[in-house]
């Protein structure tokens, strides 16, 4: 979307992606604490666009776009609430609900400690958690993992935070890290998509019927959701392409920082920060420039980022983040100054 418009849209996508980054550190601790190692900076990690929900039942595609209607559409079906007759997974049909595949997991995790015994599945060394002292985020707390219980509750903020606790609208984020009540990530979709906010005493079942939020779908940068690096190097003018290129360099980066962290130096997670705003600039220059077919240009259409990475600029991204963080001098036991790291 463009910039200042859109505002409670915009802080209200901004929070879900704020806890979506805890989630994602929470699975890599719980990986990491029955003896896995997390691989985010891997070609294989990163979905080529239009993408598959992985092991799911929904058998649609997931493309990227703007902002829209089809897009909250699409993060609507994504978080869909688990249905009282939605029952438990089947793994030869796949997930209907994230909160349903959360669940298979966990009841993965009970019988695996029934059967070997919690100090054998729970096996992962403790210094490779990321804790609340490592994360920098708003969205809830990062905590280590390293029992069943932890694991558990892992599992229920990634569920609740998603979809909500049971038969409400609301996440368990009051209850579990003292922060106000607020509605979850589903709920939060269907404000934008209908415009308006949910009401106290509103209930799943039942469209929002609180204050009106102020939308505006055409204050957004139409791109083309199947953009690729290939359909942009087909054009005279390359700038858009090189932006491109830049935007997935740095997004490979961003990985590596992230992968780093996640392989028992979770003192560096901070150190993607600067990545997350190398991203984001590289990003606007993508939506600045109009797209450069000379059909979709004229029409509105804006040149965007692909997400496209390679086994090369994997690589890469190792070397210039191991470099960045032996510019920093900082052992992982240390408190990091960003300042010491390069911005740009």
């Amino acid at each position: 979307m463009q910039a200042g418009t859109n505002r409670a849209a915009y802080y209200a996508i901004r929070s879900v992606v704020l806890e979506e980054m805890l989630h994602m550190t929470l699975i890599a601790n719980l990986l990491n604490a029955v003896g896995g190692r997390p691989r985010v900076a891997h070609p294989d990690f990163v979905r080529s666009y239009p993408a598959k929900l992985p092991y799911s039942a929904l058998n649609v595609e997931i493309p990227l776009r703007h902002f829209s209607p089809e897009a909250m559409r699409t993060f609507l079906l994504i978080e869909r609430p688990r249905r009282r007759d939605d029952g438990p997974l089947q793994p030869e049909r796949g997930w209907t609900s994230i909160g349903q595949f959360n669940d298979f997991i966990r009841q993965g995790l009970l019988a695996l400690v029934t059967e070997l015994g919690e100090d054998t599945v729970f096996c992962g060394a403790r210094e490779r958690q990321v804790g609340p002292e490592d994360f920098y985020n708003s969205g809830g707390e990062a905590f280590p993992v390293t029992d069943l219980r932890s694991a558990l509750l892992a599992l229920r903020v990634v569920t609740e935070q998603g979809e909500g606790l049971s038969d409400s609208i609301f996440d368990s984020d009051d209850l579990l890290f003292g922060e106000q009540r607020q509605v979850a990530h589903y709920f939060r979709f269907n404000e934008i998509l209908t415009g308006r906010t949910y009401g106290p005493h509103d209930t799943p079942a039942a469209p929002p019927t609180g204050p009106e939020i102020d939308v505006r779908w055409d204050d957004a940068y139409l791109i083309d959701p199947k953009a690729s690096l290939a359909d942009y190097a087909r054009y005279d003018d390359k700038a858009v392409y090189e932006h491109a290129v830049a935007f997935n360099a740095a997004y490979a980066q961003l990985l590596a920082h992230l992968e780093i962290a996640f392989n028992g130096t979770p003192r560096f997670m901070v150190l993607g920060v600067p990545a997350m705003l190398r991203l984001r600039e590289h990003a606007e220059r993508l939506y600045h420039n109009p797209h450069p077919d000379p059909d979709k240009g004229p029409r509105g259409y804006f040149a965007s980022a692909t997400f496209e990475i390679d086994h090369h600029q994997i690589e890469y991204g190792h070397e210039v983040v191991s470099a960045r963080i032996r510019t920093t001098n900082l052992n992982a036991d240390e408190p990091v100054d960003l300042s010491a790291v390069e911005p740009s």
